[in-house]
């Protein structure tokens, strides 16, 4: 199997200035021809730096990409750390690039200067691919056997990520026109509701019998639970992928409910699918949210799924116990006598949304975030949810509700966790009631 390391260089990186997007991005794409991806690294605009981490990632690897410093300016040092890295004697302009620069420095009404028809200059050990988005060419170099005890790749992309990832099916393309590498595949399976430790133990057995060939990785995430990732390499053999496949349906068979979907899945947008399922024919329904301590993070969740506009019909924010008394009719006598942060809000809550907005489905949240305002009766990290179904045969609201326990040090987490097990449990009621 080829293997490749991703190195993003620059030092807005290394101070935190930017997020290097990049590399997720060029790392599925490798996996999705077969190449395994080893590492990813940052390192700084510095010459001899570069020369002599990408050597040692030549040595270590097939291919290696990238990302950053091949700008106009003078503190872009990639592309001359690479003429030295390769043993280029000179430089070659590329006029394949040089036409694209033309083009977009007039699109934009910018001057043609030095440094500009500099960039469509390329050390002479590069082979040029047209970077059709952006000013800096991606350029490939390839080394012999000779010089790292094997064949390698280099790839320079810009760090413009739309560039960078616009370029990935011409680099992709590149790669499969000098190396066969056999397939990867990968299988995310998604669960909520047991902690990582606790689901590790609950699967230990049906873990400890996968073969050799199948790699398990969990994927821990306050908003989506954790995932399962199954990994199988050199996947070529249709004996593999059945195998996998048998592992799977065990994986469901044991955790049930815990899963809630697969790959790219989230528990938002499994929620449209559940009210498209059967019987659910006879009308579009709808929810509605009503949150405290979660501040419209529930409702930023649902919005985020485009469509969401055809079965979510709005919130209510109800910071205050008097937006809760006046909006949702939570009566004053439940509040003094349970608290705001109580089963007893939560519910009446729930139940207060789907009326005032007319809906079919609704969710509550009611908690403390942290990090102050918690007691010892009902610490930083409690908080009620609740979820409500109206049946449309009856009438009548059927409501369930839950106490989460979060505890985090982070008001932030603990909100992200309110808001997922808020959607987590109204996707089970959703389940119980619809499948």
């Amino acid at each position: 199997m080829k293997t490749a390391s991703i190195c993003a260089i620059g030092d807005e990186i290394l101070i935190g200035q930017i997020v290097d997007t990049n590399s997720s991005h060029i790392s599925r794409a490798l996996n999705s021809i077969g190449v395994r991806v080893k590492g990813i690294s940052s390192i700084g605009d510095d010459r001899q730096t570069i020369i002599s981490h990408l050597g040692n990632l030549l040595k270590d690897n097939d291919i290696v990409i990238v990302t950053g410093g091949l700008g106009p300016t003078k503190d872009d040092i990639t592309k001359d750390a690479l003429a030295c890295l390769s043993g280029a004697t000179g430089y070659k302009r590329s006029e394949a690039q040089m036409e694209v620069i033309e083009r977009i420095l007039t699109r934009r009404g910018i001057q043609m200067l030095d440094i500009n028809r500099a960039q469509a200059d390329v050390p002479d050990t590069a082979n040029v691919i047209v970077n059709r988005l952006g000013t800096a060419p991606i350029m490939e170099f390839v080394f012999e056997k000779g010089k790292y005890g094997h064949e390698a790749l280099l790839y320079s992309l810009p760090g413009v990520p739309y560039e960078a990832i616009g370029a990935l099916d011409d680099i992709l393309a590149a790669i499969q026109s000098r190396f066969h590498s056999e397939p990867i595949l990968h299988r995310s399976i998604c669960t909520f509701g047991l902690a990582e430790s606790v689901l590790a133990k609950q699967i230990e057995a049906w873990e400890d019998s996968l073969p050799e060939y199948l790699h398990l990785a969990y994927l821990p995430n306050a908003i989506y639970g954790v995932r399962l990732r199954l990994s199988c390499y050199n996947a070529a053999d249709p004996a593999r992928k059945a195998t996998m496949d048998k592992a799977v349906d065990d994986l469901y068979e044991i955790l049930g409910n815990y899963i809630y979907g697969e790959g790219g899945d989230t528990l938002q947008t499994v929620i449209p699918r559940l009210l498209q399922a059967p019987p659910q024919a006879r009308h579009q329904e709808t929810i509605a949210v009503a949150e405290s301590c979660t501040g419209g993070l529930v409702s930023n969740l649902i919005t985020s799924v485009p469509g969401s506009s055809v079965y979510y019909k709005g919130s209510v924010t109800s910071y205050s116990n008097e937006v809760k008394t006046n909006l949702l009719n939570v009566s004053e006598e439940l509040l003094e006598q349970h608290g705001a942060v109580s089963q007893e809000c939560a519910e009446a809550m729930a139940r207060g949304v789907a009326i005032l907005l007319d809906t079919d489905w609704s969710v509550a949240t009611t908690g403390i975030a942290g990090p102050g305002g918690g007691s010892e009766a009902k610490p930083v990290g409690t908080c009620w949810i609740a979820a409500a179904h109206r049946n449309p045969d009856t009438g009548q609201t059927e409501v369930v509700s839950r106490k989460i326990s979060s505890a985090s040090a982070s008001r932030e987490v603990n909100m992200q966790r309110f808001a997922s097990n808020a959607l987590n449990l109204l996707r089970l009621l959703m389940q119980q009631k619809l499948l």
